[in-house]
C-alpha cells in the first residue's frame, strides 16, 4: 500500500496544548477559566484529550471536530471560532502525549519513541530508538496504522536511493514501526544440534572410561 507523505493529522486521544494570543503577541486570558476576567494569563496551560469521536471539548466553544486536522488547520478553525469572544485571537496548538513503537523484530528491541515534534519522519524516529538492528532489514521496514483488527500496512525500503526519498514520511501517533529481521540460521542450527553433542560427548566419555 503507497503511503503518502504528509503533515500529521490530529487522532482520537491525542492531548492538545493550547494558547491563546492577540495579533501584537500578549497572552489572553486563560480559556481554561472560562472567560473569568479575573484570571491571570499566566496561570498553567490546560492540556485537552480529543475523544474517539474526534472532538475536542474546549472551554466557551464545547466539542469542536479536529479529528483529521493538521494542527494549523485547526489553529486557523479555533482562531475563527474564538474571534466570537476575542479580538482577532492568535492560537497555538501542540500535541504533547504522540508516541510511536519501534519493533525490531527477533533479536531485537522495542522502543516507545516519544515525539517532540509534530512532524516527526520516519528515518528521525527509527534513528532515536537507535537505528536498524544490525540484523534488521533496512529493505523491509512496515508501518502498522490504525485499529490492530483492521490495520493499514505500509512497506518502506532505506536500503537505496530511492527508498530513502520516502524517509520523510511523517509518522502518525501510535504507529508501530517494524523492522524485519534477517533470520540467524546459525544459532537455530546451533541450538538443534547442541543436545545431540552433549549426549555424544557423554557417550564417549564413558565408552572411554569403560575401556581403561
Amino acid at each position: 500500500m503507497h503511503l503518502k507523505v504528509t503533515e500529521y493529522m490530529i487522532s482520537a486521544d491525542d492531548r492538545l496544548e493550547m494558547r491563546i494570543f492577540t495579533n501584537d503577541g500578549f497572552r489572553l486570558v486563560d480559556v481554561s477559566t472560562n472567560g473569568n476576567q479575573n484570571a491571570l494569563s499566566s496561570m498553567e496551560t490546560v492540556s485537552y484529550v480529543v475523544e474517539k469521536d474526534g472532538t475536542v471539548k474546549l472551554p466557551l466553544l464545547g466539542n469542536v471536530l479536529v479529528k483529521g486536522m493538521q494542527v494549523k488547520e485547526a489553529e486557523k478553525l479555533l482562531e475563527k471560532k474564538y474571534a466570537e469572544y476575542y479580538v482577532t485571537p492568535f492560537v497555538l496548538l501542540k500535541i504533547i502525549n504522540r508516541h510511536v513503537l519501534v519493533f525490531q523484530g527477533d533479536g531485537g528491541t522495542g522502543a516507545v519513541v516519544n515525539l517532540q515534534s509534530p512532524n516527526t519522519t520516519l528515518i528521525e524516529a527509527i534513528t532515536m530508538a537507535g537505528g536498524v538492528h544490525s540484523r534488521g532489514k533496512a529493505y523491509k521496514i512496515k508501518i502498522i496504522r490504525g485499529d490492530l483488527k483492521n490495520p493499514e500496512i505500509f512497506e518502506v525500503d532505506l536500503s537505496t536511493i530511492e527508498g530513502m526519498k520516502k524517509s520523510n514520511l511523517i509518522i502518525q501517533a501510535n504507529d508501530i514501526i517494524y523492522v524485519e529481521p534477517t533470520p540467524d540460521y546459525s544459532s537455530k542450527v546451533l541450538a538443534q544440534i547442541t543436545p545431540v553433542v552433549g549426549i555424544l560427548t557423554s557417550f564417549l566419555l564413558i565408552f572411554d572410561i569403560l575401556k581403561r
